[in-house]
């Protein structure tokens, strides 16, 4: 019998050493679950064992992709696939995110399938951006977006550019079941180098992403003046030559570099965690930047540049970081001012739509209400964005913005994606343009809520690790004081309707059932309240997380903002204490 090869040799010790030290929780965790598809795709630790991101089980999961891409696509063969990849590495596992996009692409390689593999890290908007462009078949981006250091992830796009959802994720899951024995071809990472079915796509894509991104340009000479300095941080990332790139696109001087943040790191060393929706405890040396060099706004990019936040210096010398919902609202304005001042024909904005998440801010509505264009809503997550804005183009429409509370924005549509680098030149020349009249970011802000009513919201989060937990606060609220019961009260505050995606209930329907689609695989209850309130919580996607989320949304004219952040305050407190803290063994830490 020939003897094995052993393909890792780290991770395998990394087994034996868990065996040997009598860990057996942790090798029945980590070799009896095998990783599911969340947010389009895979996302989790790297490390040794089946529920982990490694070489294996990489190779796994696209030798299941691959099964499943030939007998949807006749043409796989002539259309292809693009791989992108981000910074992150981890050499005790032999896990960087070059290598699994190199053994990613050794798997369709070695099937004759054309792969077009970025010859150096890009932002994972790249990766949609050049499905479309190339007209493949997918595309994979190895990536863990914001999360620590620790972990990777493994993103799907399908042929419209779009992340996959159902019923493609769960019948690629079947295929990689079906797979699981890696081909003996699946290990030589070589070939991404020497089979000529390879091409690099960086040059081309870059030179098409940043021509077509001055379609968003719509003040180019006063983007050339503009006595505005920029502080630009990419979180040890990838994202600081493509901001640069971008901002050089629209006219503007380069933005100013944290030069501490700037290059790649995989260890993420200045910042604890490298999520820039922490807000300004992780935006501390942008912010000292700032300030010394006289900069006023600072613009983060997370490291695979895919998602954006913003802080602007106030007149007392404080720094404002706005949320996503605030960045939404400012962002919606911006980009239907812009269109309207080329669309002066009133019937036009029938045909315009905008897009937001069902937990992020409800001001896009407010907008649409007021201005005549249409505003739609969807289940969380960018891959629900991306398909419906595929088919409303397909159906003629046209799609001005779109975005999720967790800094998530995609301005026009180059791309069905959220995008940090196209949405941080976007809000340079927005800050431009109102530079030049005079007004700060934050004075616009509360002009759009002057004009369209003050949405006051709050996020924030529990972590949880524990499934089972999770699962006992979210049936005690379908079976609340009788089984198959909601509440109706939270605290003092009554609960007016109940909305439950899970299991596809809504009582404010006639029938009782929700609109948006039924997501079994994820828990979120939204809860409408009498005073006009409206609250969600839901499990994460991408993070280990119970995640609550509240709005007060009040019309034009009401200007009591101090009643309505007393009020949200006192909720989110009743919420917290009778909905989340009855479990609170299982929580750590209100965030």
């Amino acid at each position: 019998m020939p003897a094995m090869i052993v393909q890792n040799p780290k991770t395998k010790a990394e087994i034996e050493k868990l065996q040997y030290d009598g860990k057996k929780k942790e090798l029945r965790d980590r070799l009896c679950y095998r990783m599911t598809f969340g947010t389009a795709g895979l996302r989790s630790a790297m490390g040794a064992g089946f529920s982990c991101i490694n070489d294996l089980t990489i190779i796994q999961s696209t030798q299941g992709l691959l099964k499943y891409l030939e007998k949807c696509f006749s043409d796989l063969k002539q259309r292809g696939v693009v791989i992108g990849y981000d910074t992150r590495g981890q050499e005790t596992s032999r896990c960087s995110s070059m290598r699994l996009a190199q053994l990613t692409a050794a798997v369709f390689l070695s099937k004759d399938v054309p792969v077009y593999l970025f010859s150096t890290y890009v932002p994972t908007p790249f990766v949609p951006y050049a499905v479309r462009q190339l007209h493949v078949a997918a595309g994979v981006m190895i990536t863990a977006s914001h999360n620590p250091k620790q972990d990777n992830g493994y993103k799907v796009y399908w042929e419209n550019g779009a992340q996959i959802g159902a019923p493609h994720d769960k019948k690629i899951l079947q295929c990689i079941e079906e797979y699981l024995e890696p081909w003996q071809e699946s290990w030589n990472e070589s070939l991404s180098n020497v089979s000529p079915l390879r091409q690099d796509p960086l040059n081309e894509i870059s030179a098409l992403y940043m021509e077509d991104l001055k379609k968003l340009c719509f003040h180019r000479e006063l983007n050339r003046k503009t006595p505005l300095k920029f502080v630009h941080t990419s979180f040890h990332g990838v994202g600081h030559e493509y901001v640069q790139a971008a901002f050089k696109a629209f006219g503007f001087a380069p933005p100013i570099p944290v030069p501490e943040q700037k290059d790649p790191d995989p260890e993420f060393s200045t910042v604890k965690c490298p999520n820039p929706e922490e807000g300004e405890c992780v935006l501390v040396l942008a912010i000292k930047l700032a300030e010394k060099e006289g900069a006023r706004v600072v613009l983060a990019t997370d490291p695979d540049a895919d998602r954006l936040a913003v802080a602007e210096e106030q007149e007392d010398g404080t720094w404002k970081v706005f949320s996503g919902n605030e960045l939404g609202a400012l962002l919606g304005w911006w980009m239907f001012n812009c269109w309207r001042s080329e669309h002066p024909d009133p019937t036009d904005v029938k045909n315009v739509y905008m897009l937001a998440t069902t937990v992020s801010s409800k001001i896009l509505q407010a907008l649409a209400i007021n201005e005549g264009f249409h505003f739609e809503e969807t289940l969380p997550g960018f891959k629900w964005i991306g398909n419906r804005i595929d088919e409303l183009l397909q159906s003629g429409k046209e799609v001005l913005f779109a975005f999720e509370e967790s800094i998530g924005f995609m301005c026009g549509t180059l791309m069905f994606d959220k995008d940090g680098v196209s949405a941080a030149v976007v809000v340079a020349e927005m800050a431009a343009y109102l530079e030049s009249r005079s007004l700060t970011i934050v004075e616009q802000l509360n002009n759009i809520y002057r004009t369209y009513g003050y949405h006051i919201s709050r996020t924030s989060y529990f972590k949880c690790y524990d499934p089972a937990t999770i699962r006992r606060i979210f049936d005690r609220l379908r079976n609340y004081e009788t089984e198959n019961q909601y509440p109706c009260l939270c605290g003092p505050f009554e609960i007016l309707h109940v909305r439950d995606v899970t299991t596809g209930f809504d009582s404010s329907q006639p029938n009782k059932k929700s609109v948006l689609p039924v997501s079994k695989s994820s828990q979120m209850i939204t809860f409408t309240f009498l005073n006009g309130c409206v609250a969600t919580l839901r499990v994460s996607g991408t993070e280990p997380k119970i995640k609550y989320y509240a709005e007060f949304c009040a019309p034009p004219g009401h200007s009591d903002t101090a009643y309505l952040e007393e009020e949200l305050n006192k909720l989110i407190d009743a919420l917290v204490k009778n909905f989340l803290e009855p479990e609170k063994n299982g929580l750590i830490a209100r965030i």
